[in-house]
């Protein structure tokens, strides 16, 4: 074929033979490498006109989506103030809130997953919600629980009957055309414990973390807590401590579907671990998960400081297949102690981390803030919205 008579420029020789199929190949290298994405300096000073609080309840955590009516819709965790900060596992409901601005403020409406009765296995709490739109549904995945035995309050780690609602957690979804609501909610959970007792998630399954993958799939990461040898069942009419009921270490794993339905086929191996820290109960915590330029992303707070050398900072974790995962070139996007526009910096580390994504780039990052009052440890609860530069 004459290609200049079809009035494509060609090029001469056999140097131009090596130029264009040295250019072939570069372009093949480069497909699917990642980018060196850095959150970190994105990462704007916080406002105290950031803080989302309620003085009757705790709040933690937020999840938000820009919905068809060009408002915020944000789902957060709350859960009566006076239960005390560990009654978000007998007692939290996910809660509704809207704003004209990503920023900002944030008025809440509604109760978009309350309580629906014991019989259920979501029916006491609804919990540590995350939610995205696909096919113009949107879906507001979440922890749930439930227990026969109503908690004494303010509730403790201490109680037997704070560990069967623990025990108890499973990750459902819930779903709706409009990002008000009402919202419907499967019978059975989305990501249910497994079957073999020995598997790392036998015993509970929570905190999901859930989004699109880079082909429009779906992936969830999720926390797990096996059962440990000599595990038992929780009985509480049995003076037995509660310590033979409360599992293994906490792990993380990641499981794939084709909808957001599911089912959800588990990857057998956890994810997050680092050798050496195998006799750690945890060192990562709360992750939040999204695509992007065809890779798999993760924020995770970094408890013991092994991915960014900061205990409690935010890092970023990286995946090309999602279950394969490394820190990022660039592990750290918020520092233990958060700067403010005053100069200052916070004296709370944020945690359950969660990215407001626009047109494919991140524009907030929501989390959650456990306050110390009265020199109670996360005496109060609320969230904060940091704003990241384009």
């Amino acid at each position: 074929m004459n290609l200049s008579a079809k009035g494509y420029p060609v090029l001469i020789g056999i140097e131009s033979l090596v130029i264009l199929s040295t250019l072939f190949l570069t372009v093949l290298s480069c497909k699917g490498q990642p980018k060196d994405l850095n959150l970190g300096e994105m990462v704007q000073p916080v406002s105290e006109k950031h803080v989302f609080i309620d003085a009757d309840y705790h709040i933690w955590g937020a999840s938000v989506v820009k919905g068809y009516d060009g408002k915020y819709h944000m789902y957060y965790a709350r859960w009566n103030y006076e239960f005390g900060h560990m009654g978000w596992v007998t007692d939290s409901e996910i809660a509704y809130a809207v704003a004209d601005k990503a920023e900002g403020p944030y008025e809440h409406k509604s109760v978009a997953l309350p309580a629906r009765g014991k019989e259920f296995w979501d029916g006491t709490t609804t919990h540590n919600p995350t939610v995205f739109k696909k096919d113009g549904i949107y879906y507001l995945y979440y922890m749930g629980t439930t227990s026969p035995v109503k908690a004494v309050q303010p509730t403790s780690m201490k109680n037997k009957d704070w560990w069967k609602y623990r025990n108890g957690q499973r990750i459902g979804v819930a779903w709706s055309k409009n990002p008000e609501g009402p919202w419907e909610r499967l019978d059975k959970p989305v990501i249910d414990v497994s079957d073999d007792p020995r598997a790392p998630d036998a015993l509970m399954t929570s905190n999901p973390a859930i989004n699109l993958a880079p082909d429009g799939s779906v992936f969830a990461v999720y926390k797990c807590v096996g059962k440990q040898e000599g595990w038992k069942e929780i009985d509480m009419d049995s003076p037995e401590s509660y310590r033979v009921s409360t599992g293994d270490r906490v792990r993380y794993m990641v499981a794939f579907a084709d909808n957001p339905f599911g089912p959800f086929k588990k990857h057998t191996e956890t994810i997050f671990e680092l050798k050496g820290s195998e006799d750690e109960h945890m060192i990562a915590e709360d992750p939040y998960v999204w695509s992007q330029d065809g890779m798999y992303y993760a924020l995770v707070t970094d408890i013991k400081g092994l991915f960014t050398g900061d205990y409690g900072a935010i890092a970023l974790m990286e995946s090309e297949n999602g279950y394969d995962w490394r820190q990022a070139k660039h592990p750290m996007v918020v520092p233990s102690k958060i700067l403010k526009e005053d100069g200052s910096r916070t004296e709370y580390k944020i945690e359950r981390p969660q990215l407001l994504v626009e047109d494919g780039e991140p524009t907030f990052l929501f989390g959650a803030l456990g306050i110390t009052v009265g020199g109670v440890h996360r005496g109060h609860a609320c969230n904060l919205r940091i704003p990241l530069k384009k």
